[in-house]
């Protein structure tokens, strides 16, 4: 058992307080005997961050398709408070995409220490081709049941969200399977109309992929993804917040039209995150990071290399979001997006001790999973 004394925490529900924490495994009642976790003066005690869409970090990629990979994502994501994470894929060859998914079913048979991965998000192949981004051209494919529950069963059944392109022929009933297999269906990679996201919608879809990229934008004839993304209650919505990938005022349009409730903040970073400027890889093209920039050869943005708690300082301080609903943005929504809410996303008794401590200026100080550090600045 541990405790921070007098900390002042983020208690769902309540704000913060200075109160006593105690964890073990899981965030327990008061008990005697517990050891003192010293903090700095300035820190703030929050739930761990939950990064749904992230590719890669720390030299390693989700579609290296080995566990190695993998555990290299997971030590490297405490450094920026991330606890939970989905191993995200891309539009490759449907081998590739099979052996990553491979991959993650023996990993979490036996994980290794470091953020937790709690599935896969599947970004393409089921996508549209002029709204691929930085996806593979030859590999993008047509939304085929068969091939949705191949890829499954590769995974071991951890498909937790599937990006597609709804306006594609056969997309209704594609989503409709996903919803009764238990998969959250994302609009993404899409020049759907607006009639054919709200069909998406009707079928069960209920989220957006890194809203406003790689998407057909807002027009005053056809509102498109964008402007359904904005228009309809029942779809929370990615948001990339570098202030690269989208505008301050078009993140501030999207805040004034969700609320913060909505919004879930990723990072759909690449294996060159924490690698500092350079050459790098993504998808089996050449990427070039320059500035807290990751583009292809041609400009095209690929990923991002950005931190969760960078995210979080700007949705604070640049967006114009009170802080704590910005930490609800990277920890609660998320979490109750893939219904893991009863067991990570805020700090109630009872729930994993799944923590982020920051300074006031958004630096990660400490990271604890399941009660243990890994992470300590």
């Amino acid at each position: 058992m541990k405790v921070f004394r007098n900390a002042l925490v983020y208690f769902a529900g309540e704000g913060l307080k200075r109160r006593d924490l105690f964890f073990g495994e899981y965030l327990r009642e008061e008990a005697q005997g517990a050891e003192e976790i010293a903090l700095p003066e300035d820190a703030i005690v929050l739930p761990g961050f939950v990064d749904e869409h992230i590719h890669g970090a720390g030299g390693a990629d989700a579609m290296d398709g080995t566990c190695e990979a993998l555990s290299t994502i997971a030590a490297t994501l405490p450094r920026e408070g991330t606890t939970t994470f989905l191993a995200t894929t891309m539009t490759q060859s449907p081998a590739a995409i099979e052996r990553a998914l491979s991959a993650v079913d023996r990993y979490m048979q036996a994980p290794a220490e470091g953020a937790r991965l709690a599935g896969v998000h599947l970004e393409g192949p089921f996508i549209a081709e002029k709204y691929r981004g930085a996806q593979a051209l030859e590999y993008v494919a047509p939304p085929e049941i068969e091939v949705f529950d191949r890829y499954q069963k590769a995974s071991g059944g951890h498909i937790r969200i599937c990006t597609l392109a709804p306006e594609r022929e056969g997309a209704q009933e594609f989503i409709r399977h996903l919803v009764r297999s238990g998969v959250l269906v994302s609009v993404g990679h899409s020049g759907a109309k607006a009639s054919d996201v709200m069909m998406a919608v009707d079928a069960g879809a209920k989220h957006v992929t890194h809203t406003f990229n790689a998407q057909s934008p807002l027009h005053h004839r056809e509102a498109g993804v964008v402007g359904s993304a904005l228009l309809c209650d029942g779809l929370d919505c990615e948001l990339i917040c570098d202030c690269i990938h989208v505008s301050v005022p078009a993140m501030q349009l999207l805040v004034k039209c969700k609320t913060p409730r909505r919004l879930i903040l990723i990072t759909d970073a690449i294996r060159a995150k924490g690698m500092g400027d350079g050459e790098s890889e993504l998808g089996g093209q050449k990427v070039f990071v320059h500035g807290g920039e990751a583009r292809l050869a041609d400009g095209t943005l690929a990923g991002s290399v950005l931190p969760m708690n960078i995210a979080v300082k700007n949705l604070t301080e640049r967006v114009g979001v009170p802080f704590l609903d910005a930490v609800d943005c990277a920890t609660i929504n998320p979490a109750r997006a893939l219904g893991l809410d009863g067991e990570i996303g805020s700090i109630r008794l009872g729930k994993r001790a799944d923590l982020t401590i920051l300074d006031r200026d958004f630096n990660v100080v400490m990271t604890f999973i399941g009660g243990n550090p890994v992470y300590r600045r």
